[in-house]
């Protein structure tokens, strides 16, 4: 977990070859390669346009019938989806564009969750910059009587966190799976960590908390968190030692947590958290950018080896700013299924992979293709809808209004595979995938997998021949 195995050599090796990147994981040796594949594409399909500096998108659980868009400056669209049609609704889900400020670029309406109980109770959990430049995460409800709207009345403050500079403001939310409410803080701005808050055990900046919101008001520790109890660290700290986490997301089939860590001069890095960890890492910075020392002067350890070293990271040669993105669980009979997604802001029309080869990570680039006359501009976050589809977001921060897009990356096969009946891609045939063939029978928006014989439905016959698989 703690192995720092970084030489000097593999240091200057990256400075030169500067297509190259340095793969490395707890217990795998340091590998230097290069993109696998970088001729390979990924067709992209135009789902919304129009958009006010899109950031992020999400989907309620289950619901496969809508996206909702966050737009960094206060409102939250949404996008029904119909027999493969997307259309995006003139008026937004939620406004409230006169409580946030915008004016920096990092600063807005930056993350939304919903809560996993959504249809049973109608929270949704947003992080936002006020106009104070302050971040406030808040609880909002769903109308009762139009589920295409929220109630603007119901907000209720959840966390309230002083931002001292305009920058590094994190703003991703997401459940895990263990149903409690991670929050991504980056370490408050400008350059450095003037303040030293990343390491700084009584600062919530520079963080990854882990709430729970239903056990009290506004929320309530949980009994696991790694330091609960009296003295410091914070009891809401789950993890520290971020620059500017952007995005985080958890695999939805392993449970796995990936961070996208926003570097200062030299790297950018990706942290992987297994599924079932108890918390309490320290990712580093500032005393190390990915796994280089940056800075030892103020609060870090006599021993750098206790710090976490990151799973990847990459030079500035190679881009200038992470964006973190998903594992991709759409579809088992994918080839790019459990390959981890994210990009860089500084480079266009390309999403990367990296995929886990046995003995080590490593990445492949794919250009996007979009639709004749579009193209991507600035790639800043990635999304999951409730089948697994992950979309790309397009700021397009070109100074034009309303120029953003979000794109749907084709990464389904092209035709419908039969005989597979895993379908949930864990590399075993039994319960599980005989309840999801199920639970899909005779649904007009059943999951293109799950139609095990490809008659273009799922019914008695998918779930019978999945249960047979089981049995044999």
């Amino acid at each position: 977990m703690k192995v720092r195995a970084v030489s000097v050599l593999s240091s200057l090796l990256a400075s030169v070859l500067l297509s190259s990147v340095i793969l490395f994981g707890a217990g795998a040796s340091l590998a230097i390669t290069g993109p696998e594949t970088p001729g390979d594409t990924v067709q992209l399909q135009l789902v919304a346009s129009g958009l006010a500096r899109p950031v992020d998108l999400t989907a309620p659980p289950g619901d496969r019938s809508r996206l909702f868009v966050v737009e960094k400056t206060g409102y939250i669209r949404i996008v029904t989806i119909a027999n493969g049609v997307y259309a995006l609704l003139p008026t937004p889900f939620l406004d409230i564009d006169a409580l946030v400020g915008s004016g920096g670029n990092e600063q807005g309406l930056l993350g939304l969750a919903f809560h996993p109980d959504y249809a049973s109770n109608g929270y949704f959990f947003i992080s936002y910059t006020n106009n104070e430049g302050d971040t406030i995460v808040a609880r909002y409800s769903v109308s009762a009587g139009n589920l295409n709207a929220a109630d603007p009345a119901s907000a209720q403050q959840v966390l309230f966190v002083d931002q001292p500079y305009s920058n590094h403001n994190g703003g991703q939310l997401q459940f895990g799976p263990d149903g409690y409410l991670y929050i991504g803080l980056g370490d408050g701005g400008s350059g450095g960590d003037p303040g030293d808050r990343a390491q700084n055990p009584g600062e919530l900046l520079g963080k990854m908390l882990r709430i729970d919101v239903d056990g009290g008001a506004p929320y309530a520790i949980p009994p696991g968190n790694p330091f609960a109890g009296s003295g410091l660290p914070l009891d809401e700290i789950w993890a520290l030692g971020l620059r500017n986490p952007w995005r985080f997301s958890f695999d939805r089939l392993t449970g796995a947590l990936w961070i996208g860590d926003v570097g200062q001069l030299n790297w950018e890095e990706i942290n992987l958290e297994p599924a079932g960890d108890p918390g309490g890492r320290n990712w580093g910075w500032r005393c190390m950018e990915g796994a280089h020392i940056y800075d030892t002067s103020g609060i870090c350890p006599t021993d750098l080896s206790v710090l976490d070293d990151p799973l990847y990271e990459y030079s500035h040669a190679d881009g200038c700013a992470i964006t973190g993105g998903y594992v991709y669980r759409g579809s088992p009979n994918s080839s790019h299924f459990g390959s981890y997604l994210f990009a860089d802001y500084c480079v266009g029309n390309q999403v990367r992979m990296l995929r886990n080869t046995g003995s080590a990570w490593a990445r492949t680039d794919y250009s996007l293709v979009a639709p004749a006359g579009l193209g991507l501009s600035r790639l800043t976050s990635f999304g999951q809808d409730a089948l697994g589809n992950v979309y790309a977001i397009d700021d397009n921060n070109t100074g034009v209004p309303n120029s953003g897009e979000v794109y749907l990356l084709q990464l389904r096969p092209a035709a419908c595979v039969a005989g597979n009946f895993d379908l949930n891609g864990d590399g075993q045939v039994n319960v599980v995938d005989i309840q999801l063939a199920a639970g899909d029978w005779q649904r007009p928006d059943f999951a293109p997998d799950y139609d095990v014989d490809c008659n273009s439905a799922v019914d008695i016959v998918d779930v019978q021949s999945v249960a047979a698989a089981w049995q044999g």
